[in-house]
């Protein structure tokens, strides 16, 4: 799981890229005029292209949320994946978050639900049982941004450590006072309820201003990655006395 984050990354970003260059050739055609399809005797409106480069918000933060999402599912695979690890295996935190999950902490449950709940959990200490799942409540719906990415880092355990050019370039101002990620969150759910028309969230933006905001995007995130990965290679995701090389754990 571990070495599909990266992959699973770059294939995505590489889409992006794809597009943006897509983008590229429609603007430097626009140069000599509106741009038309070959063989097809309708030209390409400028509204037409705006709405192309408001395209690229929703396919950035598909990339946010997914590049979150299988993060998360990497650390609660590699905290089940053996089925031979128990509670007390875990880190202070991860504990943390698999309580949460079985007692159903984070949910509105009525009195026999939440006894049903309480006896899986006791049921689960008791008889030692393995753990088979670790549900990591994301959150973030919609939400996703820098802060929200190191929110849910601190609550698997660990901080993020994001080089000062990379963290200075999503923090720089993108559009309306907004860095990369909250403009991509914004517009994003802007678009996606409507709020917004596709031409008017394009206005004044040229596919310079998109291919700057991806390159910073991916650039954090590719740092993101880095430090889940070191955090699961790193068996941080265990108590202390359990990693690897600690000699307590043996």
């Amino acid at each position: 799981m571990v070495a599909e984050l990266s992959r699973a990354f770059e294939e995505r970003q590489a889409e992006v890229s794809t597009y943006i260059d897509f983008l590229k050739s429609l603007e430097q055609a626009s140069t000599h005029g509106a741009p038309k399809l070959e063989n097809i005797d309708h030209v390409i409106s400028v509204d037409q292209q705006k709405i192309l480069y408001s395209s690229v918000y929703l396919q950035l933060y598909n990339l946010v949320e997914s590049t979150v999402t299988r993060c998360v599912e990497a650390v609660t695979n590699a905290a089940t994946v053996s089925g031979e690890l128990q509670v007390v295996d875990l880190s202070e935190s991860l504990r943390s978050e698999w309580v949460k999950g079985i007692a159903q902490t984070h949910k509105e449950l009525n009195l026999d639900n939440r006894f049903k709940a309480a006896m899986e959990l006791c049921d689960h200490l008791i008889n030692n049982r393995p753990i088979t799942a670790l549900p990591i409540g994301k959150g973030g719906g919609g939400n996703w941004d820098e802060i929200a990415i190191e929110k849910i880092s601190e609550r698997i355990g660990f901080n993020l450590n994001v080089s000062r050019p990379v963290y200075q370039g999503i923090k720089r101002q993108y559009k309306d006072g907004l860095g990369a990620l909250s403009a991509i969150k914004k517009y994003r759910n802007d678009l996606a309820h409507g709020s917004i028309s596709f031409t008017e969230c394009a206005n004044e933006i040229t596919v310079t201003d998109l291919d700057g905001l991806k390159d910073n995007t991916t650039a954090y995130l590719r740092e993101v990655i880095g430090n889940f990965v070191a955090y699961i290679e790193g068996f941080e995701y265990l108590a202390p006395e359990r990693r690897t090389g600690n000699t307590l754990g043996e």
